[in-house]
């Protein structure tokens, strides 16, 4: 989240805020209230359950979908027009909605502690992801000063240490969609102030999280692979479970392709932006079990609520082994030949 945060371009986000604000919200929306129907009706799941699924759903993959329009924009696809950076940044908005609906979905179902509160949790997470954010990218402009011999280093650590912080500190007091958030407004705040000092759009900060995130990606994916456990899944229910996710993802499709109207996209671009949203992977492997955890840890549990709670545990499963690899490859495909090459390769 931190790299994506560096990797934001300030003008193309202004440009494209009111597009960001519309892919990372409508789509969203749009693809959990499809999943809670076709899931109703095809996989008899509660209304509310199905919301929960859907909520868990809707959350586009950042382990998966950042680093392939990073790579795309490093080698020049789509820059003028700023599409990695609305992708990267509609992305970031989207799991962290995501993230605070499932949540209180979670409390409505369960009804754990005062409702009205865990409502509010949300919006006060993102408040407080941002605040951090702000504050922490703002310390990093003046400290360490460029002239320092080890500037680079001490930014790097400092913003990889401002970003765990964050993370693991929301974790504990219970706003998990704040770390994330704040991490990635930290990286863009600082990214910001840098480049007023002279340092280009992709700074020395930049290559080296590059470099750390060469390490840290094949451990990120190994994690995701091994909270796939396929012993859940039951096959009479797979045919179902995968016409509910194709029907979610449709509708999610098309309705991204109806709001890049409007914002100066051609209708290779716009197809581009529907496929990019395809891939699942790291938030459903986190929320997916939740669940089942929660009923599996009653006293009592009770069998309807197990068979919805495997249920939301088999699509979430189901959805990371054909959209994490098939959406990572449209990415990679589709790019190149849907995006304008443009002449100014960046910095």
């Amino acid at each position: 989240m931190t790299r994506a945060g560096l990797g934001l371009e300030a003008g193309a986000l202004r440009r494209l805020s009111g597009v960001v604000a519309r892919l990372a919200l409508l789509p969203s929306i749009t693809e959990a209230g499809a999943l809670a129907v076709a899931t109703y009706y095809l996989l008899s799941l509660p209304w509310l359950w199905g919301l929960l699924l859907g909520a868990a759903m809707a959350a586009v993959s950042p382990a998966v979908v950042i680093p392939c329009l990073f790579a795309l924009q490093e080698r020049g696809y789509g820059t003028k027009k700023g599409i990695p950076t609305l992708v990267v940044a509609a992305a970031s908005v989207d799991d962290i909605f995501a993230v605070s609906i499932f949540g209180i979905m979670i409390n409505v179902i369960f009804s754990e502690g005062n409702l009205t509160m865990k409502i509010i949790e949300g919006p006060l997470g993102i408040i407080i992801g941002l605040a951090f954010g702000i504050v922490w990218g703002v310390i990093l402009y003046f400290f360490p000063k460029p002239e320092d011999r080890f500037c680079v280093s001490l930014r790097t650590w400092l913003l990889l240490a401002g970003g765990l912080v964050c993370v693991l500190g929301s974790e504990a007091v219970g706003y998990n969609g704040a770390g994330p958030l704040g991490a990635t407004v930290a990286g863009f705040v600082a990214a910001a102030g840098w480049r007023r000092q002279g340092w280009p759009q992709t700074s020395p900060v930049s290559q080296s999280f590059k470099t750390i995130w060469a390490f840290f990606q094949p451990a990120l994916f190994g994690l995701i692979g091994a909270e796939i456990n396929l012993f859940e899944l039951e096959g009479d229910r797979v045919g179902l479970a995968i016409a509910c996710l194709a029907i979610a993802l449709t509708c999610r499709i098309l309705v991204s392709v109806v709001i890049a109207f409007g914002a100066g996209f051609n209708v290779k671009e716009k197809t581009f932006l529907a496929f990019a949203w395809l891939p699942k992977a790291t938030v459903q492997a986190a929320l997916g079990p939740v669940a089942l955890d929660i009923v599996r840890s009653m006293v009592q549990p009770d069998s309807d609520q197990l068979l919805w709670a495997r249920t939301v545990l088999e699509v979430a499963v189901l959805a990371i082994l054909l959209t994490a690899p098939i959406g990572s490859a449209l990415i990679m495909l589709l790019g190149p030949r849907l995006l304008p090459l443009d002449a100014q390769r960046p910095v």
